[in-house]
């Protein structure tokens, strides 16, 4: 019987391929950083709009440390980095895990690397157009004649930061489901059976990822995950379906061995 599945790799060899995977995300990564650091200044007024949209007229973000500055732009070319090169980052993900799937499961990596930099991107842009406007604006509201606020860019920053990742990260979730179903793990049936602790679970998650402790912020993070659970839910059924689909018995093969 005919055989198009991979050799074993063993231990070193799953060890060198990890090292070799991890090497070029970093090279890319380092590039990536190069070229975000030479348009720092654009990249700033760029991440920090949602907070000057918001503040009052003559408003400064200021910097309490010698070294603040320069470090606080470091950090903004590396997370620029990041998204720029996930797609790449993402290929060299799917390339570690290859040699464990299936042939018939090996076509997927273009979908997998779209499809997760889509969302990932989708829920960086979601959360820097749709929520964080909103957020600042009402932490900001409680500026007055007796109460000034003085945000220093280091904290803007790392809360921008975090707050995109978490939703970034979060719109990964039909992916997740997706791979979690090709391992018999969860199935469309139990995603729907577990729907009403599901809807309590992400509403705990969205408060978690969320940096502001604003309930606005919170639901503004679950609505889209709601959307995407339902989704996650078509996901498994097809994927459960195309994972039967690669058991079934190839016709040649069975021929030939008649």
């Amino acid at each position: 019987m005919k055989t198009n599945e991979d050799p074993k790799m063993s231990l070193t060899e799953h060890l060198i391929e990890l090292r070799k995977r991890l090497t070029n995300s970093l090279v890319a990564l380092g590039f990536g950083f190069l070229a975000c650091y030479a348009f720092k200044d654009y990249l700033f007024a760029v991440i920090t709009r949602p907070l000057t949209d918001a503040l009052p007229a003559n408003s400064y973000l200021i910097y309490t440390g010698l070294t603040q500055a320069f470090f606080t732009y470091m950090k903004i070319a590396f997370f620029s980095s990041l998204v720029l090169t996930s797609p790449f980052i993402l290929y060299q993900v799917w390339k570690f895990i290859a040699p464990a799937l299936l042939p018939g499961e090996k076509k997927y990596m273009v979908p997998f690397v779209l499809s997760s930099t889509l969302l990932f991107t989708g829920g960086v842009l979601f959360g820097y157009f749709v929520v964080l406007p909103p957020a600042f604006q009402f932490f900001v509201s409680f500026n007055n004649q007796y109460l000034q606020a003085m945000i220093s860019f280091n904290e803007y920053l790392s809360l921008f930061i975090k707050f995109l990742l978490g939703f970034g990260l979060s719109f990964q979730l039909p992916v997740l489901v997706f791979f979690l179903a090709k391992l018999g793990i969860v199935t469309d049936k139990m995603l729907s059976r577990y729907r009403k602790y599901s809807i309590l679970f992400i509403f705990i998650v969205a408060a978690i990822l969320t940096p502001s402790p604003d309930a606005l912020s919170q639901i503004l993070m679950a609505i889209p995950l709601l959307f995407l659970y339902e989704i996650s839910i078509f996901i498994a059924k097809f994927a459960a379906g195309k994972k039967e689909a690669l058991r079934q018995p190839d016709k040649s093969d069975t021929e030939e061995e008649v």
